[in-house]
């Protein structure tokens, strides 16, 4: 890592697992690790059984329809990035049979020099029916989960606009985690490609270029790490950077995704982040610096509530959140945008 030392490791939960409860991770206010949360799974038994019995497992279970996978070659070393240029990707898409994918993982776990390949964020039960009623999260039975498949790969850091819970059903996963405030120091690549929804990380996380990317450091010294294993999960708290390496030649995650506290018909932030991209960001200094006091004031409240002073029936679009209320704004920005 450069020199870089060990970044501190990621709390774990000090209960055993049944005594979890979401309020109570949630409440911590940190990235948590908690060991053999899923241990009880069929498909982690048949993980730990050996990487035939979990393809086999999923084979059996069947699967509805093809599935899109994604494929590096071994020069890339499992990474799954841009290209040298930043005009399009290190890997390939293809379409095929998941069974099929399963069996190459296989087949490539003997390869010495094996290309990076994966399955990624299939939702299980439109994917995966069998596999979806005997593998289930009693924390989360309202969240759709998502399954993650592949070989020894990275992931470079990205944040999700939501809340996760990663569990790891075969092989092994290191998480490196950065809380939101880590962004500058990170150096986020562009908006409109991204391999991951969001803007990743351009520094590599695993052998960081310290003389192109020297901020990182600084990153690095925030970092936070835990080593997964079949039965594990790990909370991700909202907006947290994750660089994620699997260590096994058959590595198998499922995840939740969800969000927390958000009331119905809100905007979304990041929507909003590029409209303020596009509305401050190349306004002169000394406009943008009032503008900044403006968000300050009526978005971030950091005096206060801003209609506090105003009779309830007078708030307009600075009223108590509702359906009534969102959809008023949306109105007001249609006519605004034309």
């Amino acid at each position: 890592m450069s020199g870089l030392p060990s970044p501190q490791p990621i709390r774990e939960w000090e209960g055993a697992p049944g005594d979890a409860s979401l309020d109570a991770i949630r409440e911590l206010g940190e990235p948590v690790v908690l060991r053999g949360l899923v241990a009880d799974w069929p498909s982690v038994q048949a993980a730990r059984t050996g990487d035939r019995a979990i393809v086999d497992y999923i084979i059996d279970g069947g699967a509805t329809r093809p599935v899109v996978a994604i494929a590096a070659p071994p020069s890339e070393g499992g990474r799954f990035f841009y290209n040298e240029a930043l005009t399009g990707f290190n890997f390939r898409k293809g379409q095929g049979r998941l069974d099929a994918f399963l069996r190459d993982l296989l087949n490539a776990a003997d390869m010495p020099d094996a290309p990076g390949v994966a399955v990624q964020s299939e939702i299980i039960s439109e994917l995966l029916p069998a596999f979806h009623r005997e593998n289930r999260l009693a924390l989360l039975p309202h969240v759709e989960p998502r399954i993650w498949i592949g070989n020894r790969i990275k992931v470079a850091p990205h944040f999700d606009i939501k809340e996760n819970i990663a569990c790891c059903v075969a092989g092994q996963r290191r998480f490196t985690l950065f809380p939101p405030d880590q962004t500058p120091n990170l150096y986020p690549g562009p908006f409109e490609l991204t391999p991951a929804g969001t803007p990743v990380s351009m520094v590599d996380f695993t052998a960081p270029d310290l003389a192109s990317f020297p901020r990182f450091e600084d990153a690095w010294a925030s970092a936070r790490q835990a080593t997964l294993e079949p039965g594990d999960a790990l909370y991700i708290p909202y907006c947290w950077w994750h660089g994620v390496e699997s260590l096994a030649s058959v590595s198998i995650l499922v995840n939740y995704w969800w969000t927390e506290g958000q009331p119905q018909g809100i905007g979304q932030p990041y929507d909003a982040l590029l409209h303020g991209i596009l509305a401050y960001r190349h306004l002169p200094p000394d406009q943008r610096a009032v503008w900044r006091h403006m968000l300050d004031y009526y978005i971030f409240e950091r005096t206060g509530d801003p209609a506090a002073h105003l009779p309830e029936h007078a708030r307009g679009v600075l009223g108590a959140p509702q359906p009534g209320l969102f959809e008023q704004i949306r109105a007001i920005l249609r006519s605004t945008l034309g």
